[in-house]
């Protein structure tokens, strides 16, 4: 077939602008970080009128009398709230909160309520890792369709991102330590607020984030992460098991994952552990994807940079996280105790994410901000095949500075049709996580999988 000059055009463009989408940045953009940059990306400086502070650093030493082990008391137990946003004042405050959020005050307005408190930009990482992000400035790529990462290890592999997708991976790939096992629990409460609490055990090799870890290392292996979990209790799920290893170009090689069933005692290949499929003992309240409000795979969506602005989240949760408050004080009819959330004023980049034409989710648009000092998602909205808002997620993140790293305590995951949520991670009833135990490769192969499901 004979090609036309506006046929050849159309291609070219579409070329150089696939090109720019994953091109790296130039050393001068790069030699920001630490200057006017953090060393992860974002502004250092405060906002005009104060009410964000310059990042100086985060927290870069425990509170005294902190040992490894306990739960983390906050570094400045001296803040007070500032003011409490309710259903009677949200519309003053509009414009620095999410659609989803203001949702939620519109289903629970005598009970919802954001407890706001001073900024504090507590958000720290090791040394190597800020070395490492330096470096992955100016090579860091998307691999074709940016379903994976290439010439990136360690840091983010994108701190001056130029678009959606490398936001998104700026997430996936965040520092959280390397190795972390931790026991949790997850309650999906009833509208009376009656749950039965799910105990979970994770554990996460992160081999991205491995100290000496260079790109070629990760892409000879094409692997990001070990992932394993089983359940404790109730009696009935005990014993219920997941593996998964998290390829760096899925394009490759997916995601490969692994069930075992205590009724069968047997291991399974799980291909269908990603997407939209059913989270592990969720009633029907989030998605595979939903856990750590986004994971896996991006390629279902179109993703688009809505740019950066200031908004109130979940921030420096120590209360909510503190070994002082029982499961019970916590969980309640329609969302979580508010009198132990702090919500603080941070800027978020903003990145929308829209189905593909071509194919299925049962989220059909994605709205996740992001918080510019950590890459964490700390608060998604998300809307059904009918364009209606569905489910609001938060985060509810501190840092742990014995590692250091920012990393959320608490994720809830509100389905506004249902009036219910889920809660994943709650941990006040059980030791701190762990982020200094030893595994090896073979901790994460299937054999590993059965043997920690009989336990």
């Amino acid at each position: 077939m004979k090609k036309t000059l506006k046929s050849v055009l159309t291609a070219a463009i579409a070329v150089a602008i696939a090109q720019a989408s994953y091109a790296k940045v130039s050393p001068s953009e790069a030699a920001k970080l630490g200057k006017e940059l953090t060393p992860m990306g974002s502004e250092k400086a405060g906002n005009a009128d104060g009410t964000i502070p310059a990042w100086n650093g985060g927290v870069t030493k425990a509170p005294a009398g902190f040992k490894v082990g306990d739960h983390h008391p906050a570094p400045f137990p001296e803040d007070n709230v500032l003011f409490t946003i309710t259903a009677a004042n949200v519309a003053q405050f509009e414009d620095k909160l999410s659609p989803g959020i203001m949702a939620m005050f519109k289903a629970y307005p005598e009970t919802f309520k954001l407890p706001v408190y001073p900024s504090r930009r507590t958000a720290s990482y090791p040394q190597y890792v800020y070395e490492a992000t330096k470096q992955n400035a100016t090579r860091s790529e998307l691999v074709e369709g940016g379903n994976g990462l290439k010439k990136a290890a360690i840091g983010t592999p994108f701190p001056i991102p130029q678009n959606g997708l490398e936001v998104i991976w700026n997430h996936i790939v965040r520092y959280r330590g390397v190795t972390v096992t931790r026991d949790t629990g997850q309650a999906t409460p009833t509208r009376e607020g009656d749950y039965t609490l799910v105990k979970f055990r994770d554990e996460l090799e992160q081999l991205y984030t491995r100290e000496g870890t260079t790109p070629e290392m990760l892409e000879s292996e094409n692997m990001l992460f070990y992932f394993k979990q089983w359940v404790l209790s109730p009696a009935r799920l005990a014993g219920t098991a997941l593996l998964v290893h998290e390829t760096l170009d899925q394009v490759k090689k997916p995601r490969q994952a692994w069930t075992y069933n205590t009724g069968q005692r047997r291991v399974r290949r799980a291909p269908n552990v990603a997407y939209d499929a059913p989270g592990t003992a969720a009633d029907g309240l989030r998605t595979t994807d939903d856990f750590d409000l986004f994971n896996g795979a991006p390629n279902r969506y179109n993703w688009k940079l809505l740019g950066k602005k200031e908004m109130y989240i979940p921030y420096n949760s120590y209360t909510l996280h503190s070994d002082s408050l029982k499961y019970d004080d916590i969980i309640q009819p329609g969302h979580i105790n508010s009198d132990y959330t702090r919500w603080e004023l941070h800027r978020v980049w903003v990145v929308e994410a829209t189905l593909k034409e071509d194919t299925r989710h049962i989220y059909k648009k994605r709205v996740f901000f992001i918080d510019e000092d950590s890459w964490q998602i700390a608060v998604t909205d998300i809307y059904d095949n009918s364009d209606e808002l569905w489910r609001v997620g938060f985060a509810y993140a501190l840092n742990y500075y014995e590692v250091p790293t920012l990393w959320s305590t608490l994720d809830v995951i509100h389905d506004l049709k249902a009036g219910r949520y889920i809660a994943i991670g709650l941990d006040n009833e059980d030791e701190m996580y762990d982020f200094n135990i030893q595994r090896t490769e073979s901790d994460f192969s299937p054999a590993a999988l059965r043997r920690a499901g009989r336990r």
